[in-house]
């Protein structure tokens, strides 16, 4: 089975075979599972689930996979709650890519500095959710957050239901906020969003597991890779609950483009870098 994955162009064949081998309950299903990825579906797809932040996310077929450099957006979505998670990665992670602007991220860090407010859940949204693998990840280390995933796709948000449910969450349909429940205006203490930032014209020379094997609608940001940043920056304020904040992956070529959205929306924006799992967070404080 290694010689088949390796010939394949399977990196990681002797790992993979192991979890193929763990996953299959007879004979004849590690013969399908093997022939699946050797036809070139992402690994996560086959076994029907992948490792993130210390959890088991349910995967299926079609779905975004969620990557490791994601974990950064978790972390620092915990950290802009003020609270630290007791998973394995319960450290904030990350840099602010200027010093100052890691001092002022860090006042009003906490999404509830006192009186009532500080009585009720914090409240997290994971919009272009996919798995879903986000935000559950949050409300792992965030246990009594109240926790709302959105996406487009509809296999996707039939994913996201395997997962964010069975943890108290909810999971809506539709384009971006549009299918939040209007109760949440002005109280969503954390906004994450793990939103395609692949420009168009690069799309083409993505990997074939992503390219062939993920829906578009997961991987296209437009002609710059930012249109949805751009969307996401301008509807959130609206969200966000005082000293709330935005939090959207990008590359780190795309970051200052993704941060002037931001600021143009009103927002206080914040570069975070962490490049042991390659990730890129800009952040974005409302007043």
């Amino acid at each position: 089975m290694v010689r088949v994955l390796r010939a394949a162009g399977c990196v990681f064949a002797e790992d993979e075979a192991d979890l193929l081998l763990a996953e299959a309950r007879t004979p004849a299903q590690l013969t399908d599972l093997v022939a699946r990825r050797v036809a070139g579906l992402p690994l996560e797809q086959v076994l029907g689930w992948a490792a993130f932040a210390g959890l088991r996310v349910v995967v299926e077929p079609g779905v975004f996979v969620p990557r490791r450099r994601s974990e950064l957006l978790v972390r620092e979505a915990v950290r802009r709650l003020g609270r630290h998670g007791a998973g394995p990665d319960g450290a904030t992670g990350g840099r602010p890519s200027d010093a100052r602007d890691g001092a002022r991220a860090g006042a009003g860090g906490t999404a509830h500095p006192g009186g009532e407010d500080a009585r009720r859940p914090p409240v997290v949204v994971d919009l272009c959710c996919g798995t879903g693998a986000v935000g559950v990840a949050v409300l792992a280390r965030v246990p009594g957050a109240e926790l709302h995933a959105a996406d487009l796709d509809p296999a996707a948000v039939r994913c996201a239901r395997r997962n964010v449910e069975p943890v108290g969450g909810h999971v809506h349909e539709g384009d971006l906020d549009a299918p939040l429940p209007r109760s949440l205006l002005g109280r969503v203490d954390v906004l994450v969003a793990n939103a395609p930032y692949v420009p168009t014209g690069e799309i083409a020379f993505m990997p074939p597991e992503a390219r062939e094997h993920e829906t578009p609608v997961a991987l296209d940001g437009g002609a710059d890779g930012v249109d949805v940043h751009r969307r996401l920056a301008a509807v959130a304020p609206r969200w966000l609950a005082p000293h709330g904040h935005l939090l959207i992956e990008t590359s780190e070529r795309q970051a200052p483009v993704t941060a002037d959205a931001m600021a143009r929306a009103g927002l206080v924006p914040v570069v975070v870098r962490d490049e042991e799992v390659d990730g890129t967070v800009v952040v974005g404080r409302a007043g």
